[in-house]
Order: structure tokens, then sequence, then C-alpha cells
């Protein structure tokens, strides 16, 4: 099933809507709790009449209408699901603190049932950690995993799984230092990421052959910032295979432009200490050069986008 995710001002005019007095009469009309058919949003005071007023006010309130002891919401997810889609949406425009609480707080709240609980936990897997969601949402689902750590509904064994990823989601997280690794080129010279010596680093996950990796070459070849930037000398690309496969490494290293670093994981470091999340390849980080952490898992695009700037 796919849901359609609206844009800001479609959803900021919607929230209009619900401070109109006939817009409420509707929207707030009482729906059976064994027929449930619609999402009903909150009645936004008619003196918050600035988007960011209104955003806030809805991330905090979003779930006032939802009876979460009600386990037959988890059987409509043509409603609930929409409805988790749109606040996804909207949490990305709020303070980075607010989105964090309003998550926690959603989560306490579903603890009213444990169905519920997990079945909203099940949304949050599917939208903000599916590496094939096109929502997925690290800094969000970190807060997810941190209310689920701190569930008073799960034991200690449902636990394990969410204290595992908010382990490796905190490794590399932007505003960190990346994690130091030892790469061998097919000359079988050594070296480090950190001693790489450019203004930016943007290290490039990447298993040869593979179709996305392939589209994310061609993507960082044309991306005009990070050519002119490579040109430059104000980046410097590092791609690096983290596999055991060098037969199949080595058939396709005329994909990559000469003046990138290609090199690969001779140990197997990185996927066996866990030093980067390789659920999904390939995978794109900007480090400044400290190797800070600008940019994690990202698209060419949006690094393009930042060089630019």
């Amino acid at each position: 099933m796919k849901y359609k995710t609206p844009s800001l001002l479609l959803l900021i005019s919607l929230c209009t809507a619900c401070g109109n007095s006939k817009a409420n009469s509707t929207s707030l009309k009482e729906v059976p709790a064994d027929t449930i058919t619609v999402f009903t949003l909150p009645t936004i005071p008619s003196m918050l009449n600035t988007p960011e007023l209104r955003a806030d006010f809805l991330v905090h309130h979003y779930w006032d209408n939802v009876n979460f002891a009600d386990t037959n919401y988890v059987h409509h997810p043509e409603v609930t699901e929409q409805a988790w889609v749109d606040y996804i949406d909207m949490i990305k425009i709020v303070p980075a603190k607010t989105a964090d609480a309003a998550i926690k707080d959603l989560f306490a709240k579903t603890e009213k049932s444990k169905t519920s609980y997990l079945y909203l936990a099940e949304l949050a897997d599917k939208y903000l950690y599916d590496p094939n969601s096109p929502m997925r949402n690290e800094e969000v689902y970190i807060s997810v995993l941190d209310a689920l750590i701190a569930s008073s509904v799960l034991d200690e064994t449902e636990k394990i799984r969410p204290q595992g990823r908010r382990e490796l989601a905190q490794k590399n997280r932007v505003g960190t230092k990346a994690i130091d690794f030892t790469y061998t080129l097919a000359s079988g010279k050594k070296s480090t990421l950190y001693n790489i010596s450019a203004p930016y680093t943007l290290l490039f996950i990447n298993n040869p052959g593979c179709h996305a990796c392939a589209e994310t070459i061609g993507a960082l070849k044309n991306a005009p910032a990070i050519s002119q930037a490579v040109s430059q000398k104000k980046v410097q690309i590092l791609s690096l295979y983290p596999d055991a496969e060098l037969d199949e490494w080595k058939k396709h290293l005329s994909d990559f432009p000469s003046e990138w670093i290609n090199g690969y994981d001779d140990k197997q470091t990185i996927s066996e200490k866990n030093l980067y999340d390789l659920k999904a390849i390939p995978t794109l980080y900007l480090l400044d050069q400290n190797k800070m952490v600008l940019l994690k898992d990202v698209t060419a695009q949006e690094i393009d986008q930042y060089l630019s700037k």
C-alpha cells in the first residue's frame, strides 16, 4: 500500500482549516468506535497564526483524538498509516528538540495498549528505518529507539534489538567525528581515512556492480558542484568496498574516475566490528577537513546542494 506525503503548504493549509468553526463541526463528528474511517486533527487555537506556531502545536497534539487503548485502529492502516506518514512529514519542519519530545510523548501515550504500541513501532521501522523508505530519518528514529528502550510495556528481550540499533545509530552521527579505518588500494598500498588531506572528504561505501551503486557513481560524476570541488581539490572522494570478493571489485575498477581514491577493506573490519551502518548500500557521508560528519546517508544530490551553497 502506498501513502502520499502532503506538501508542507498543503499540510499547513489543512491545519488552518481546523480553526474554522464550520470545518470543526464536520471534522469533529463523532465516529463509532467500531467504524474508524477518518483521522481527526486537533483544533488549533486561533491565536496561533503562523506556520511555525501551528506546526509546534500540531506535533504535540496531533494524536489527541486517538484512543490508543482501542486496538481497532490497528486494523485500519488506510487511516492510521496515512496519519503516521503525514505526522513524520510534519516532524521534519520543527526544531530537533521539539520533534524528540513529541515522539517520546506519543510512544508514552501509546503504552495504554501493547498492541497499539507494537503497531506504532512497526510503522516507525517501516518509514524511518527501512533503507528503501524515502522518509528514512535516523535522527527521528533515534527518538523512537530511546522511547522503546525506556518503555514499560516491552520486556528486556524485546529491547535487545532497539538497543543494538541505538548503539549503531550513535556511530558516525552528524556532528560527531567519523570513525577512522584502514583501506587498501589495488596496488596493495594502505592508508587511513584520517590521512586524507582535503577540505571535504566524500566517503562512498559501495558494492561494485550493484545497480544502485552504478547510478550513484553516475550521479556523483555529473553533479556540478561535486565535480567542480573535486577538480579544485576541495573534495576528495573515497570509494570504499567493504566486502571480501576482490575479483568482483577489480573487475569494476574502471567504473571509478581516476581522481577518486578507490580502496577496499582488506580485513572487513568495518562490517565485522559494525564501525559503519551498512544496512543500505551504497551509502554516502560528507566529512569536513577534521573528519566531522556533515551529512550522513544522503544522496549525491543532497551533497551537491550542500557544496553549492
